[in-house]
């Protein structure tokens, strides 16, 4: 009886070790497949961004879904804004990192729809903003523990009825230098988040 009470308990003991071993939340370096993001200061321009991020298994691409509630932050501007703005990027990781699947320089193709209305400068009248661009973007996230940072810069195609402003609270349309293209667009941003 005293030899099966001592394996019973070796037995026990053993399979606790080996479920312990194998839960992934003891390592520091776990590989978090998924991501929160705000879009940093996004709220002092006009608007709320907030983003979700899933990596797929085996391969070295994640998806990333971003929503923006226009109007909900201070307006820059000064022509109350009130909309939304909605975007999917596609990232290609360019790094063989098998440790973390959210790290590491990436090329996102995206689309960005935005549609909001605002009051114009000239005499007041609400009128109506809608934008849709086709984007490149070239950026780096780094991942430390569950922190997220994610950098990005790019450009690309825009089409549709431009504010007077340019801006559409996900990219801006080029007037710079004294010149104005509607059809070219920028965006480049900073994200922070949390891996889950």
């Amino acid at each position: 009886m005293k030899r099966i009470v001592i394996f019973a308990v070796c037995l026990i003991l053993g399979i606790q070790n080996v479920c312990q071993a194998k839960e992934p939340s003891l390592y520091p370096g776990k590989d978090y497949r998924n991501s929160l993001k705000i879009t940093f200061l996004s709220w002092i321009s006009g608007s709320t961004k907030i983003s979700y991020e899933r990596a797929f298994k085996k391969i070295k691409q994640s998806g990333e879904f971003c929503t923006s509630l226009i109007g909900a932050g201070h307006d820059k501007y000064d022509n109350n804004p009130q909309g939304y703005t909605i975007r999917y990027g596609h990232k290609f990781f360019m790094n063989s990192n098998p440790k973390k699947s959210l790290m590491g320089f990436y090329l996102r193709p995206e689309i960005v729809y935005s549609h909001y209305s605002y009051d114009r400068r000239v005499d007041g009248h609400r009128t109506l903003a809608d934008e849709t661009a086709f984007l490149g973007t070239l950026g780096y996230q780094y991942v430390h523990k569950r922190f997220l940072a994610d950098f990005w810069v790019g450009g690309g195609y825009a089409t549709g009825i431009p504010a007077e402003t340019y801006y559409h609270h996900g990219f801006e349309l080029w007037h710079f230098f004294n010149s104005v293209n509607t059809k070219i667009a920028l965006s480049f941003s900073i994200r922070l988040g949390i891996c889950f």
